[in-house]
């Protein structure tokens, strides 16, 4: 009789454990998504706090007349009045959108250009080099500061250092910051001078560069010019789009030494009006919050377009090492 029960105590027994097993696995994976979401939870509350709430807010203050001043218990909801005003009765949003093409067009290439020959040369193994990537790359840790900004405005005005350096070989200065068919172009520069980010960009991309290429290139006659048109380009066609595409949305997004060389005023006589600063004088100087939002969605809208068109257009151009496009 115990032979017979015994195998059915432990049948019963060990179609037990396996259900134990799984409510115990359960509550395992149960409190390692609980400690997931723990640790996520500082990301989560900024994420909504900072980044999803105000953005839906904006959204909603886009179809308003507000104010800042206003409660927004007493906010007044206008519709599309801030958008048409913007498309057909604001002069000025349009040059703003012209003075920021104009920024973007002639300073982004011009930057990856920089940063792409400044990396080409110092992609050699040759003594200080590693000093001298650290000095190239230097005026991007500064970004967009203030402090560079009223440096820069101090170089570039009458009695500046620039001028003084023209003077050596006698050349007469002009006031480069406070002339509109100058002021701009400073800004220019200055962005241009920061290309030490995409600069060590470029050189991870050259030192992914098989040196096989070069080397059949050569045995096939190829010059240096013709290795880097079909063998560098090509290859570093990823690097060259992600720093486009970054770069793009970095020279749209220009402020900081627009608003510090014209005072936030975007002169002079506009010739420095940016978006960005377009977007602060309406929503902080003339308290016109609700125009400024609804001018931020439509930038945004436009930038997500741009970054499309990139990604559409880059499949024509862009080749990765496995063949793929």
């Amino acid at each position: 009789m115990a032979l017979t029960t015994a195998p059915g105590r432990t049948g019963r027994t060990g179609s037990a454990r396996p259900h134990a097993n799984r409510r115990r696995v359960g509550r395992d994976r149960h409190a390692e998504g609980l400690a997931g979401y723990v640790f996520l939870s500082p990301w989560l509350i900024g994420l909504m706090g900072v980044t999803a709430i105000p953005m839906l807010l904006s959204l909603w203050l886009s179809f308003t007349n507000y104010d800042i001043l206003t409660p927004l218990s007493e906010v007044e909801w206008v519709g599309l009045a801030n958008y048409e005003r913007m498309f057909t009765a604001d002069p000025s949003y349009w040059h703003a959108v012209r003075v920021t093409l104009t920024f973007a067009l002639v300073a982004v290439p011009l930057k990856l250009a920089a940063a792409l020959g400044v990396a080409l040369l110092l992609n050699k193994a040759w003594r200080g080099v590693g000093l001298f990537r650290a000095l190239f790359y230097l005026p991007s840790l500064l970004g967009g500061s203030v402090a560079l900004a009223i440096v820069w405005v101090n170089m570039f005005n009458r009695d500046g250092a620039f001028n003084s350096f023209l003077a050596l070989f006698g050349i007469e200065g002009l006031p480069w910051v406070s002339d509109p068919d100058w002021a701009l172009q400073t800004l220019m520069v200055l962005a241009i001078w920061q290309f030490g980010a995409p600069m060590v960009i470029f050189l991870a991309g050259l030192k992914q560069v098989p040196t096989e290429l070069y080397e059949a290139a050569s045995v096939d006659g190829a010059s240096r010019w013709s290795q880097f048109w079909h063998v560098t380009l090509p290859m570093l066609s990823p690097v060259i789009f992600f720093n486009l595409v970054l770069e793009t949305i970095n020279g749209f997004q220009g402020f900081t030494a627009a608003f510090v060389l014209s005072n936030g005023t975007g002169g002079p006589v506009d010739s420095t009006l940016m978006y960005t600063l377009k977007l602060y004088i309406a929503g902080f100087t003339d308290l016109e919050m609700g125009y400024a939002s609804a001018m931020a969605w439509v930038f945004l809208i436009a930038i997500g377009l741009i970054t499309a068109i990139f990604f559409s257009t880059g499949r024509f151009w862009v080749h990765y090492s496995d063949g793929e496009k």
